[in-house]
């Protein structure tokens, strides 16, 4: 395992329009050592045609393929097992980092011996250049703050696999707020990263675009994933809310 390489997981399905950009936003980080690990979860446009070109470009980049298309939980899952760094981060098809957002990631880590980062992003649906506000991070959060609502972009990730070394996305929706839960479960906390450096792409078939469906599922994580009582999955179902208007109507 790499000392302090990144793996960078990035899942990938019929991404031909947007990929370009993902890849471009790892390979200008100033900081350098990592490996882009791209899952193939059987596209059927060029997408495959446009990373077999940068896989010329820069070795750094590799292809994994699923056998049947399985969903970006499972194309993360071999991802991740298929990794060889240090550090765990996720970014998909469509979004982008700023350029110091791994090197700024790294340092925060090391310097507070942290195992589980995350850090404030933006989200955009056109261009880039015209994004909405800051989503902002909590400086540290805990199994039972988590549960009152998700800010942790997973674009925005890292995690050190030396101390947390059980990472896996279940198939089932929010399955990477699934995953945080199980980490922060187990006595671990993810500390926040105040520092803007990525950029979600929000579209019309985002499935974070569906706010009733959302709830529904936050739900079900509650009762079916998480075995909450009724009690509490209400108490945290309130907090959610509240924190998801306020995270939506925040200037």
């Amino acid at each position: 395992m790499g000392n302090n390489m990144v793996s960078i997981i990035m899942p990938m399905y019929n991404a031909e329009k947007f990929i370009a950009d993902s890849i471009e936003s790892v390979i200008r980080q100033t900081y350098t050592d990592w490996e882009l690990i791209i899952i193939n979860d059987c596209s059927n446009d060029k997408s495959l045609d446009i990373v077999e070109r940068y896989i010329q470009q820069d070795k750094r980049i590799k292809l994994s393929s699923l056998k049947k298309n399985s969903g970006v939980a499972q194309a993360r899952n071999k991802g991740i097992d298929s990794s060889c760094g240090r550090y765990i981060s996720f970014l998909d098809s469509d979004d982008i980092w700023l350029e110091d957002k791994l090197e700024k990631q790294i340092t925060f880590m090391q310097i507070k011996n942290i195992a589980f980062s995350y850090t404030q992003y933006r989200q955009f649906s056109n261009s880039v250049k015209n994004c909405g506000k800051l989503i902002d991070v909590y400086p540290k959060i805990d199994y039972q703050t988590l549960l009152k609502g998700n800010n942790i972009g997973c674009l925005s990730v890292m995690i050190d696999k030396t101390i947390i070394n059980e990472i896996y996305m279940p198939s089932e929706r929010h399955e990477d707020y699934i995953c945080w839960l199980n980490i922060l479960k187990k006595g671990f906390c993810a500390y926040g990263l105040k520092e803007d450096l990525a950029r979600y792409r929000v579209s019309a078939e985002s499935l974070s675009g569906n706010k009733f469906k959302s709830m529904m599922w936050t739900w079900t994580v509650y009762r079916k994933n998480q075995n909450l009582s009724l009690i509490k999955s209400c108490y945290y179902f309130c907090h959610y809310i509240i924190n998801g208007l306020r995270k939506h109507t925040k200037e």
